[in-house]
């Protein structure tokens, strides 16, 4: 596998381990609170929802960084993590907010065809 297919391997499950701090322990502060768009009370009282969003947007790092390690050996645990990340960030783009298309699905869709091409 080549440099770039790697190094957007890793952006993507960096992203979700910044997805994780957020919603597992920043979820209640006040930019994360802006940036979601969220009062104070909304998000005390989708705290644990998001907490458990946030671990498993940490079980999707884990499982591209675990294909990285496991170097060619590790092809299909890169194309199955990055097929849920794209999934999810459809769901989140019909459901949630559009932009979730472009912060997350887009990057896991580059991800995957420089897998599949060895770029």
């Amino acid at each position: 596998m080549s440099i770039v297919a790697k190094i957007l391997i890793a952006l993507v499950a960096l992203e979700h381990v910044y997805f994780l701090v957020l919603e597992m322990f920043l979820w209640t502060a006040p930019r994360t609170r802006a940036a979601f768009g969220m009062s104070a009370e909304q998000a005390e009282q989708t705290k644990v929802l998001a907490g458990n969003q946030g671990l498993y947007n940490g079980f999707l790092a884990a499982g591209l960084l675990w294909g990285l390690y496991l170097g060619d050996a590790g092809f299909q645990f890169k194309v199955f993590f990055l097929l849920c990340v794209a999934v999810a960030g459809l769901y989140g783009a019909a459901t949630a907010a559009r932009k979730i298309l472009y912060i997350q699905t887009v990057p896991a869709a580059l991800a995957l065809i420089a897998v599949w091409l060895g770029w």
